[in-house]
């Protein structure tokens, strides 16, 4: 079982890189966070590899931490969770805001996961919630959980509105997320009318 690779980065691919390990190349799938982080050539990169092994392949997944690592095995615990999903939820969602959308249990933040719909969402909300290292976790106040489902309310609302207008729904998920972090109490009107604006520039 390979659990470390060190080498150049010869090749990076939309989902995979390619790394080059004393002349022997290897093709690494990797999330979005992973990738961004390298860059063609870079010499003495190191990424952690989980090995899944099939009868007719062996596919390598590799990540820039054991953070990431770690929530990739307990995503792919969930049903309806393979390997690849997994990537591209961490490709979306960092590790901590993985954990802080689960304990919130904020269903927004799996919006613009492709792949992720609300039967699968509330899977991963329900059966990792009692999580060690969710549980730890301590939400403030009722009121801080209210705030939360109104605000989950408002961007759901507002998504849809932008996805009928022609906006691609990640780009309206990330607009309206980053609103409504600097709004506490925006509306949906409101909040349309803001991302609106965000979109025309």
């Amino acid at each position: 079982m390979i659990g470390k690779l060190t080498g150049k980065v010869d090749h990076i691919d939309k989902d995979t890189v390619l790394i080059d390990v004393m002349g022997v190349g290897y093709i690494v799938f990797c999330s979005n966070m992973t990738i961004k982080k390298l860059s063609v050539q870079q010499e003495n990169v190191s990424l952690i590899i989980e090995t899944y092994v099939r009868e007719d392949q062996i596919s390598l997944y590799g990540f820039y931490d054991t953070h990431e690592k770690y929530w990739f095995g307990e995503l792919t615990k969930i049903k309806g969770v393979g390997p690849k999903l997994a990537l591209t939820i961490l490709g979306t969602l960092t590790p901590d805001a993985l954990v802080k959308a689960i304990a919130l249990q904020d269903k927004t933040s799996f919006a613009p996961i492709t792949g992720v719909g609300p039967k699968l969402i509330e899977r991963l909300l329900t059966e990792l919630k009692s999580h060690k290292n969710i549980s730890n976790i301590v939400i403030s106040s009722d009121a801080e959980t209210h705030v939360t489902n109104t605000r989950y309310d408002a961007q759901t609302d507002a998504i849809s509105a932008l996805v009928n207008l022609g906006y691609a729904k990640h780009e309206a998920y990330q607009v309206t997320n980053r609103l409504i972090a600097n709004n506490d109490n925006v509306t949906t009107e409101q909040l349309i009318k803001l991302a609106l604006k965000e979109l025309s520039k």
